[in-house]
């Protein structure tokens, strides 16, 4: 289990289903600007684009506050995570250690609630995607970009996973662009004294209208609750692991930057957003960076950075389609998913897999028309996407708290531990639960949340269904063995 086995092994993990030496294999070919760039791709997602407009409606400047406590918590939920991938270069993702550690049942439930939050969240991407191709194009029947989208997504992901690579660190590049472009320009504004109909532009705005905390504690709480959805993804390069070139070095390098990433990409624009423009002034389903280029008057920056936005939301959508059909090729190996699935393509993608998740995302479509509006759709899914994130990400600290008793030895030889060990995945867990509980203070947000635990009724049944099978009780048989 210590030593890191070559980037072409088929060996897998115990307690996942044996692989000979000649099967096909994913191939290691994103490198360290990839990786870098599918993290900070992952890290600013269409809820910070589309969402924020609700998320400071409802907490003000205290929504401030709101993405540092989130984004600090996560990043040891990355932490544990990077860690983990690293202990054995075998794992390929979360997925693998969970089943290795935790049990094969662990390994179906993650892949498969991880497999429907990107579906899910893939759906909210091409909900927002429509959205925005309304703004642009006014009368644009809503069916047209959304099925233009997933066609999209299909002809970028079929060719070789570099050409993913490369495509999404375009597409990262142009949001961090799009970013610093509102932080330069709301720095002018702020520094000019910048007049609008809301009044000047300045940082006292953050406190002169209610203080930093306008809606008290239950503001603050509603908060939590559309920003957490702006962080899924985040774990994303865990999923890119198989697929990473000298994986030792670049998946801490892409874990560790991300408080940074974090204080200048949510925190650094929602400060400009709200000094320039007082934060009673936004709403809901209106994405804030449109208005504020629309209020300086550069109504040509402000449709590009509608096209930008757009940008961002087929940038989440491409992400999820590609960790969809990574999650259910590993599934499909591992006897969890048909077998159809677990074939690549003679340039190493797995395209049953792609078909798969792009036919799926055609629900969001179909949500389009049965929604009241398109502000109700997106946080109907994006609610049920971050309670399943959530799942995810407490598989991955119960597996590191299984690492941690059960391998001492892997865990005293690791060069990249976990901050605060045990202890911190606690924290992280009484974090989880007032999330949860954040959630139940919304009429919309609850009735997503008591509408999310059907999935895990139906992945009961399916696991019962099948665990009985002869393949699955060797995979148990052989799980016990390896934790002795």
């Amino acid at each position: 289990m210590t030593n890191p086995q070559s980037a072409t092994t088929a060996t897998r993990t115990p307690g996942s289903a044996p692989s000979g030496e000649g099967e096909p294999h994913l191939a290691r070919a994103l490198s360290n600007r990839h990786i870098q760039l599918l993290a900070i791709g992952g890290a600013i997602g269409t809820g910070l684009f589309m969402g924020s407009g609700k998320t400071i409606s409802v907490a003000g400047p205290s929504v401030i506050f709101v993405y540092m406590i989130i984004g600090f918590m996560l990043f040891f939920v990355m932490r544990a995570m990077g860690e983990l991938l690293l202990s054995n270069l075998n794992y390929k993702s979360f997925s693998d250690f969970a089943g290795d550690l935790l049990g094969p049942w662990a390994g179906f439930f993650t892949g498969w609630t991880y497999w429907f939050c990107w579906v899910v969240t893939g759906v909210a991407d091409v909900i927002a995607i429509a959205g925005y191709a309304e703004t642009l194009i006014p009368g644009i029947p809503l069916w047209i970009p959304g099925v233009l989208t997933i066609l999209i997504l299909l002809a970028l992901n079929l060719p070789t996973v570099k050409a993913f690579g490369e495509t999404e660190f375009w597409f990262a590049l142009i949001k961090i662009v799009a970013i610093v472009a509102l932080i330069v320009t709301g720095l002018v504004m702020i520094l000019t004294g910048f007049q609008s109909p809301a009044g000047q532009a300045s940082f006292t705005n953050l406190w002169s209208h209610g203080g930093f905390f306008p809606r008290e504690f239950m503001g603050f709480v509603a908060g939590f609750q559309i920003a957490v959805f702006a962080f899924v993804g985040i774990e994303l390069v865990g999923t890119a692991a198989a697929e990473t070139k000298n994986p030792e070095h670049n998946l801490p390098k892409a874990i560790n930057a991300i408080p940074v990433r974090v204080m200048l990409f949510y925190v650094g624009a929602l400060i400009i957003l709200m000094s320039v423009t007082p934060w009673t002034e936004f709403k809901a389903g209106h994405s804030p960076f449109i208005g504020m280029f629309s209020l300086a008057g550069l109504g040509i920056a402000a449709t590009v950075v509608n096209l930008v936005v757009l940008t961002s939301a087929m940038s989440s959508a491409n992400s999820g389609i590609y960790s969809t059909s990574r999650m259910v090729f590993g599934l499909a190996r591992d006897g969890d998913a048909p077998a159809v699935f677990g074939k690549l393509s003679r340039r190493k993608v797995p395209q049953n897999a792609l078909f798969l998740s792009c036919v799926l995302l055609l629900a969001g479509v179909v949500l389009l028309y049965a929604g009241k509006d398109i502000g109700a759709a997106f946080d109907m899914v994006t609610t049920v996407s971050a309670v399943c994130f959530m799942f995810v990400w407490s598989i991955i600290l119960l597996s590191y708290l299984v690492y941690r008793k059960k391998r001492p030895e892997l865990a005293a030889a690791s060069k990249y531990k976990m901050p605060g060990g045990v202890a911190m995945v606690y924290v992280v867990f009484a974090f989880f639960l007032f999330l949860i509980w954040a959630l139940t203070t919304q009429p919309d947000t609850l009735t997503a949340l008591l509408v999310t635990p059907i999935w895990f009724v139906i992945l009961v049944i399916a696991w019962l269904a099948i665990r009985r099978s002869p393949h699955h009780l060797a995979r148990h048989e052989a799980w016990k063995q390896s934790m002795k």
